[in-house]
């Protein structure tokens, strides 16, 4: 809701109506907040949050056990739709009703001008975000965001850990745009055909009785087929740290306050899924892009051990690869089980995006976050 809309009023029977998944709504106070697009993304689980429907969760928010951040509480106003009428009861139901009515007409109004004055530089329609100030946000959401994040200079990294809900245009060319936007089963349907494959290759290979490691011109250690699982779970293992160091080095890189180019990459590379961390479309890495990380991995490993070991360490890592990009979609989008491993995997992985953006960089695993002391504080939620 915009700051000039005028705000729209509910009774508090009419609020606790608003219980079930496909309509939740919440009270901070008098505001009202219509939670129910959130439900699934709750770190605590969408019962949570059921639980308390209709209901002031203001002692919540501030806790204990768990005291929400500062971007928590500003994601939430996303979900404003109006304010609570203590006064109105039934007598007055009628003066409630043609104040709301009133309210939607100027709504109605307000929504047709703005329409009118930006229809020129609309380039999709963003109707069913949620809102952000035009006026106030650093760039314009109207327009492409590759080219303009680079000039916020020192505006750039708090700017970009303020998130928000709603899908982010980074292209202007359709076809540019598209190829930066990947559904989720596009990972599963890319690699595990490649994974079953060079798995079967290499314990077929090792069942000939012919693989060996050469020590010396004289000496050499034959491989057993058996010995394919461990190195499948080196090449796994080997991964939870590439993904780590990427995630840590990488994606958290901050750029320099006055390097235009280094922001948008940035931006393009992890920026942008930290501005909006529920935008599905951009949760996996699209085939193209990580066949280049694979293909790195592949290489390096073909030449620094012999062919058959190195052969089932890489698929061992591209399986952990294609876990990792599942459970990261799971994480924004599923709704584990109370008391599971997904279940603190997706709070900790929460508090990362909303308060603990320097540290908490382990996705499948907090194993490398320890000996790196990168641990985010254990909280309850």
């Amino acid at each position: 809701m915009s700051p000039s809309t005028s705000p729209r009023f509910f009774t508090e029977r009419e609020v606790a109506r608003h219980c079930t998944t496909d309509s939740c709504w919440v009270l901070l106070g008098t505001r009202v907040y219509d939670v129910t697009a959130f439900l699934r993304m709750h770190p605590g689980g969408e019962a949570l949050i059921r639980s308390r429907s209709g209901k002031d969760i203001s002692r919540v928010m501030e806790g204990p056990p768990h005291r929400h951040s500062e971007n928590a509480r500003r994601w939430m106003e996303q979900y404003y739709i109006g304010e609570l009428d203590r006064e109105s009861g039934a007598h007055d139901a009628q003066v409630l009703r043609e104040r709301r009515t009133a309210s939607e007409q100027t709504d109605e109004k307000t929504a047709q001008n703005v329409k009118t004055v930006d229809k020129e530089d609309e380039i999709s329609p963003f109707s069913k975000c949620s809102p952000v100030d035009l006026d106030k946000d650093l760039v314009d959401w109207r327009k492409p965001l590759a080219w303009q994040v680079g000039h916020l200079g020192e505006k750039y990294d708090a700017w970009v850990h303020q998130p928000v809900d709603r899908p982010i245009r980074l292209f202007g060319n359709p076809l540019l745009e598209a190829g930066t936007k990947t559904s989720w089963y596009w990972v599963p349907v890319v690699w595990l055909p490649i994974v079953f494959y060079v798995s079967w290759h290499c314990y077929t290979t090792m069942a000939q009785g012919n693989s060996s490691v050469h020590i010396t011109s004289d000496f050499s250690i034959p491989i057993h087929k058996y010995s394919f699982p461990v190195f499948f779970l080196m090449g796994w293992f080997l991964w939870s740290f590439i993904e780590y160091c990427i995630h840590r080095f990488v994606f958290h890189m901050k750029p320099p306050a006055h390097n235009y180019y280094l922001i948008t990459l940035h931006f393009l590379l992890h920026g942008q899924h930290h501005k909006s961390p529920f935008d599905g479309a951009r949760l996996v890495f699209p085939p193209g892009l990580a066949s280049i990380v694979v293909g790195v991995f592949y290489m390096t490993l073909h030449q620094l051990l012999p062919d058959i070991i190195g052969l089932s360490m890489f698929v061992g890592g591209l399986c952990g690869y294609v876990v990792y990009d599942m459970i990261h979609y799971y994480l924004h989008y599923g709704s584990p089980k109370k008391g599971s491993y997904l279940y603190d995997l997706k709070a900790y992985h929460v508090k990362h995006h909303f308060e603990h953006q320097r540290s908490g960089f382990g996705i499948t695993t907090t194993f490398w976050d320890h000996p790196f002391n990168t641990v985010i504080p254990d909280e309850k939620f």
